[in-house]
């Protein structure tokens, strides 16, 4: 009989993939009675089915489960205030698990129709800095050159969560993970770019921009030079927040790995943006000044090749390309 288990109940989940299209032909044909809503255990049961059928490995999706089982349940510790921060360990094991399994996108996929992403995107509001790290992590890997997990992932409101983790986390861990999400969910994605812009996301990035941390600040630089590569229209709104100035002041700062992107970030402004070329040319910046000495510290260190092509290239642009504007005051 269709949709019959192995055991002959009817009720009784299916347990290869013949039976699991039996079920669901026999879900399709005609109803004398209202079905009963499925239950949560055979909830469970039909994604890890439908993501086994999908392509992942049998010991991948099990591995995956088995990680989303743990992080279903409490921390040892966590319910009791006075006993600290509780152990995380196992927690964060299982994080990293996922995150490495996610690299793959048939288990992202997989991952995906187990309903991980529920899951992990609940740990983001977690007290345990470390978990809420492990969490953006999942995500990112997840989501990345996947639009189906990044649809999803929006459609979740995971973008809202991870901007208030970069804007406000007090632990230095959590940020650079957040970011990197972040990056997964707006780049070549038309609607995570939407929701970030509406969201007061460009802010945030360029609050990013100012972080003590080297590394946070070379990634926020890197995601801005990105998407105002792809995004042009990011030109204006930029502008008016002010970023042509922040831009400069941070070149200022000791040479590090984000001035590169920085320099790239203003080249992207500048090109046929009259209006940034103008800023650009403000006394007071003392932009030329400072590329100039740029190029003379970069020229002949070939690991700076890129950097120094940027820096040549916006002189350029804002030093030695007359504007329309100056070649009518002539």
């Amino acid at each position: 009989m269709a949709g019959v288990g192995a055991g002959g109940d009817p009720r009784e989940p299916p347990r290869n993939l013949q039976g699991l299209l039996e079920m669901a032909v026999a879900a399709t044909g005609p109803q004398v009675e209202p079905r009963e809503p499925m239950g949560e255990e055979r909830q469970r049961w039909l994604r890890a089915a439908v993501a086994e059928a999908m392509g992942g490995t049998g010991q991948e999706v099990e591995e995956m489960r088995r990680c989303l089982d743990v992080l279903g349940r409490p921390c040892p510790g966590e319910e009791a205030a006075e006993r600290g921060p509780g152990d995380t360990a196992t927690h964060e094991r299982a994080l990293e698990l996922l995150a490495e399994l996610c690299e793959s996108l048939d288990n992202a996929t997989d991952f995906c129709a187990l309903g991980g992403l529920e899951v992990v995107l609940g740990l983001l509001g977690h007290p345990w800095a470390p978990l809420r790290a492990g969490a953006a992590r999942v995500v990112g890997a997840c989501a990345q050159n996947l639009p189906g997990a990044q649809g999803r992932a929006l459609a979740l409101g995971a973008l809202p969560a991870l901007l208030e983790c970069l804007r406000a986390d007090p632990d230095p861990r959590v940020p650079p993970r957040a970011l990197f999400a972040i990056s997964c969910l707006v780049r070549a994605q038309a609607e995570g770019l939407a929701q970030f812009e509406s969201l007061g996301g460009l802010e945030v990035l360029g609050g990013a921009l100012q972080s003590p941390q080297a590394p946070l600040r070379a990634r926020a630089a890197f995601l801005l030079h990105s998407l105002l590569r792809e995004h042009p229209h990011l030109k204006e709104p930029l502008c008016r927040l002010g970023m042509v100035p922040q831009l400069v002041a941070l070149l200022r700062m000791e040479h590090d790995g984000a001035h590169e992107h920085i320099l790239g970030a203003l080249c992207s402004l500048a090109a046929d943006f009259p209006k940034v070329i103008q800023e650009c040319r403000v006394p007071d910046l003392r932009l030329e000044e400072l590329l100039r000495e740029r190029r003379c510290l970069l020229q002949g260190r070939e690991e700076f090749q890129e950097e120094l092509e940027f820096c040549e290239r916006l002189l350029q642009l804002c030093f030695e390309t007359p504007t329309e504007d100056s070649t009518m005051d002539r």
